[in-house]
């Protein structure tokens, strides 16, 4: 059984093929669909709110043939102390595959434990896999025309603001896997944690990724500039605290302007201008935030497809 809960879960060749469906998936849409799903049943668990995620993957699933079941944890037994293991064995009795969007990860990696059937991380607060593969499509399909793998080696993105986040911690593990160059820059009491730096010391993972202060020196000769929210979901109480820290580390037009000349702005969204991200580099022509999102659904339209296929075998 294969699940997919961290970056590094496929590898490098395995993520190629991902790659080369997604484009097709992307391409051909509208055409005949395919039926890798057709007659399954795939639940989608959310302990957080969601649009992007929800809906591409509800699509994506529809699309791919099968049936898409909204599971809101709150309307669930699990909010009435039902335990995971149980919810996972029972889910795995109904469902051909499991989608989750949680706070702690530790819970993703329990129903894959307890459960029968295929789990993918729709976000937790430690990664966002989804969502890297999905800007890794997006930037490899602008750098090469098949959208290869290979043109993202040696590219040098930057990650700006809280480089203790689920996105910093997945371009860590991305920029592992697809060999880019990770410069996370970041007031020093939002540098890497903990958690991020054990995984890759029990994988045996080299730190990957450097971390800087300097975000000026950062962003010299930088492919992409990437950035997040501040104030995830469930740190709204620190809002004020994290906004005066966070603050030199905005996404300007001047800091824009600091990189490559063909420099391109990311953000997963949502966003919120004119604090993590100024409208002017938000609405820039370089800012290519909404094809990041149009590409979640092609992209998860493949990784969903690569679990099916390999349960198959």
């Amino acid at each position: 059984m294969k699940h997919f809960l961290k970056e590094t879960d496929f590898s490098i060749s395995e993520a190629a093929d991902i790659f080369s469906l997604a484009q097709k998936y992307k391409k051909h849409r509208g055409e005949k669909s395919s039926s890798v799903l057709n007659n399954q049943s795939w639940a989608l668990l959310f302990y957080k709110s969601s649009t992007r995620t929800r809906v591409s993957f509800e699509v994506g699933i529809n699309e791919l043939g099968g049936h898409a079941l909204h599971l809101d944890k709150d309307t669930m037994q699990l909010s009435r102390g039902e335990s995971v293991a149980d919810t996972a064995k029972i889910l795995s009795r109904y469902c051909h595959g499991l989608v989750i969007r949680a706070y702690e990860h530790e819970i993703i990696e329990e129903f894959a434990h307890e459960g029968t059937i295929s789990v993918v991380n729709a976000l937790t607060d430690f990664l966002h896999p989804c969502q890297i593969f999905s800007d890794a499509f997006t930037l490899a399909e602008r750098w090469s025309e098949d959208c290869n793998v290979t043109s993202l080696k040696d590219r040098k993105i930057v990650f700006v603001g809280d480089c203790n986040c689920n996105m910093a911690n997945s371009w860590i593990l991305g920029g592992h896997l697809f060999s880019m160059n990770v410069i996370l820059a970041g007031p020093e009491a939002f540098a890497p944690g903990d958690e991020i730096k054990n995984y890759l010391d029990k994988a045996g993972i080299a730190q990957p990724y450097t971390f800087t202060t300097n975000i000026q020196k950062a962003v010299e000769d930088a492919d992409v500039i990437y950035t997040d929210v501040w104030v995830s979901m469930g740190k709204e109480d620190e809002e004020a605290m994290r906004a005066e820290i966070l603050s030199p580390y905005k996404v300007t037009l001047d800091l824009l302007n600091a990189a490559k000349e063909n420099a391109l702005f990311m953000h997963c969204l949502p966003a919120h201008l004119e604090m993590e991200v100024s409208p002017e580099v938000y609405h820039n022509p370089k800012s290519i935030v909404i094809d990041q999102a149009e590409n979640r659904l092609h992209m998860q339209k493949a990784i969903l497809s690569s679990l099916a296929e390999s349960d198959k075998t």
